[in-house]
């Protein structure tokens, strides 16, 4: 787990941290099942960015190449017991675990500012509710937890610009200011820059047929995670990305796992898709031939995609373009704003104890951070599940260590 995590996270990924948490999984896994938490024991056995069933086991990229070199397969991904994107259950069972362990729970209260004290501990957090000023203090620790800052467009355009004019994937609510009240105490920020981007394709059909480039050349193998994918056509490629099916791969994915996704340009032959797509003359073609070639023997010998996915492509001829945004929770919005979507992985910098560092590298005291409002495990690339992971694993260590300081 830990070298598989460290490949698909990098480059650049906190080694210390993902160490831990992969040392301290299958407790975690307990701990969340003892508060209430399910998983089914089933596996969906495909490439998909989340199973509209309520299997309990997914495939994060562990079976593809080149992870499947550096570590032997295992489906890691754990979904809690739902046919849909499964945070809001797990937040609604640690919600009432919250409540039933007897702490109290302030909502509709906005947070402001941290209280400091003379020596630069941190005391207490002023906050507001419905018009009030409050004062709350702390005598144990604060430990951030409020987010990254997707939804900020002024620290967007400072931190992360690529995200600027793309959806955001948020509830509209990670607008930076737990980072922002942290600075201003002094506290230390790491790589604000980078973040997550999700490309609007369905991976069951990429892996029935190619993703390719504005110039039509492959770049990545088609049956890897689809986060990976993203980031590679994102932040490499010249866009846009088309993906290239066939009428056989495109009839033999269920119509619930296209999610409403239809063909943008349909063509007899490759000569006419590349007009259309405004791609260069014969390079479709070039990439397509090269391609069946070497799936008549079973083999992808450019990017190593898996042999159950191999199969030559044949007319008629499908283009989808990846500029046009899906929703896999509500495919009726097919077609609305970007086709990329983010969130950022940067925030305050902190130990694996959560203890948030000033620019000097030492911890402030009485500050804690945890979630997407911190620089978690992830180097410069993201999969599916590790913000709820490290957010949740390290958000526990956080509160032990708060607790453990307390005066």
């Amino acid at each position: 787990m830990e070298a598989f995590l460290t490949a698909a996270l990098g480059p650049h990924a906190d080694g210390a941290k993902i160490r831990l948490y992969c040392e301290g999984s299958t407790e975690h896994y307990q701990w969340l099942v003892d508060r209430g938490v399910s998983f089914n024991a089933s596996l969906w056995d495909a490439p998909t960015w989340m199973p509209l069933t309520e299997d309990g086991l997914m495939w994060l990229g562990e079976n593809s190449w080149p992870f499947d070199r550096i570590a032997k397969p295992a489906p890691r991904g754990h979904r809690p017991g739902t046919s849909s994107f499964g945070g809001w259950l797990l937040m609604e069972k640690l919600s009432a675990a919250v409540v039933d362990a007897g702490v109290g729970v302030h909502t509709d209260t906005l947070a402001t500012s941290l209280v400091v004290d003379a020596g630069g501990r941190v005391v207490g957090v002023a906050a507001r509710r419905y018009g009030e000023e409050l004062l709350y203090r702390a005598r144990r620790g604060v430990v951030v937890t409020t987010g990254g800052f997707v939804d900020n467009e002024e620290m967007l355009a400072q931190h992360a610009p690529q995200l600027l004019g793309h959806d955001k994937v948020s509830d509209g609510l990670d607008d930076g200011s737990g980072i922002t009240m942290a600075a201003a105490a002094g506290a230390a920020t790491r790589r604000m820059s980078v973040v997550e981007t999700a490309l609007s394709v369905v991976p069951g059909l990429i892996a029935r047929g190619m993703l390719v480039d504005a110039l039509g050349q492959r770049f990545v193998n088609e049956d890897t995670y689809p986060g990976l994918i993203s980031h590679a056509a994102v932040h490499r490629r010249p866009g846009p990305v088309w993906t290239i099916v066939d009428e056989e791969g495109y009839e033999s994915l269920d119509e619930r796992e296209r999610w409403g996704v239809r063909p943008h340009h349909v063509a007899e032959t490759l000569a006419e898709l590349e007009k259309e797509t405004g791609m260069p003359a014969g390079s479709l073609q070039a990439t397509v031939a090269a391609y069946n070639e070497a799936a008549e023997r079973g083999e992808d010998p450019y990017f190593h995609k898996a042999a159950r996915w191999l199969r030559p492509l044949s007319p008629p001829y499908a283009a989808i373009d990846s500029r046009i945004r899906f929703h896999a929770d509500r495919p009726e919005r097919a077609g609305s704003t970007t086709g990329v979507a983010g969130f950022t992985l940067g925030g305050l910098h902190t130990t694996v104890d959560g203890e948030v560092l000033d620019l000097a590298g030492q911890p402030i005291e009485g500050l804690y951070a945890a979630g997407r409002a911190s620089s978690g495990m992830h180097g410069e690339n993201y999969i599916s599940g590790t913000s709820l992971g490290d957010g949740t694993f390290f958000g526990r260590r956080a509160g032990r260590a708060a607790a453990a300081a307390g005066r």
